[in-house]
């Protein structure tokens, strides 16, 4: 492992080199985002303004050097899955020397677990939702959680996480609290009964089927259907179950 000062004269002495990668990320970043949607394509297209700016010369702080390399991570995933992507991958769309990514994150494994981490924004969200009373509140669940998947920061996270639970422990791990655990946390108070549990494992997976078909598997007409229209059919479904009522 070398030094930050090392890396850091590594990636100097071979601006050269590092600009020919960022061209590179400035192409690998609309092709990441044709497969993984318009919202990573616009992450990778971030990711590699960032590189344009490392090659020129004018070094970006590390805080922004992680975050750029997380960006892309997210993207690469979301696009080709945990084993599909490689480290160099990672560093090519972020703009940066591959040193940097094992400096900033070690491992592939850890960075995977880095780009699982949601933004808090989707449990706050949720959480709003809930409130309100019992009054159309599966419209506004469905409202919030469409809004979590059209929300450009937040998508590559989601598409990594959906994409790779079938086959990764921590993805599926970390799709499980974010189904149930947040509405658990969300719907505590407005989910009761013996079966409160149940009812809200239900509310997940037709949450989690609803973003699986619009946004992974692009199901027409439903994945160009607007949000108002979606959230007033599907919410009728989702307030159903909240309720216990038909």
């Amino acid at each position: 492992m070398e030094s930050v000062s090392d890396t850091r004269e590594v990636a100097g002495s071979g601006r050269e080199q590092t600009g020919d990668t960022a061209g590179t990320a400035a192409a690998a970043g609309p092709a990441a985002g044709q497969a993984a949607g318009p919202a990573a394509g616009q992450a990778a297209g971030q990711a590699a303004g960032q590189a344009t700016k490392h090659a020129g010369g004018r070094r970006p702080g590390e805080t922004r050097t992680r975050e750029a390399i997380l960006t892309a991570a997210r993207v690469c995933f979301a696009e080709r899955g945990f084993d599909a992507t490689s480290l160099r991958r990672i560093a090519e769309t972020a703009g940066v020397d591959q040193s940097l990514v094992h400096h900033f994150y070690g491992t592939k494994e850890n960075l995977f677990l880095q780009a699982l981490e949601l933004p808090g924004k989707i449990e706050e969200a949720i959480t709003a939702a809930a409130q309100g009373g019992l009054d159309g509140i599966g419209e506004r669940v469905v409202r919030a959680h469409l809004s979590v998947w059209d929300d450009v920061s937040s998508r590559p996270a989601l598409m990594t996480m959906v994409r790779s639970a079938a086959i990764h422990r921590a993805a599926a791990a970390r799709l499980r609290e974010t189904a149930t655990g947040i509405l658990a946390r969300a719907l505590g108070g407005v989910i009761t009964g013996e079966d409160a549990m149940l009812r809200t494992s239900m509310v997940a997976t037709q949450l989690v089927g609803l973003a699986m078909m619009r946004y992974v598997a692009h199901l027409e007409p439903l994945a160009s259907a607007d949000t108002d229209t979606v959230a007033r059919h599907y919410g009728r479904a989702v307030q159903a179950i909240v309720t216990d009522r038909d």
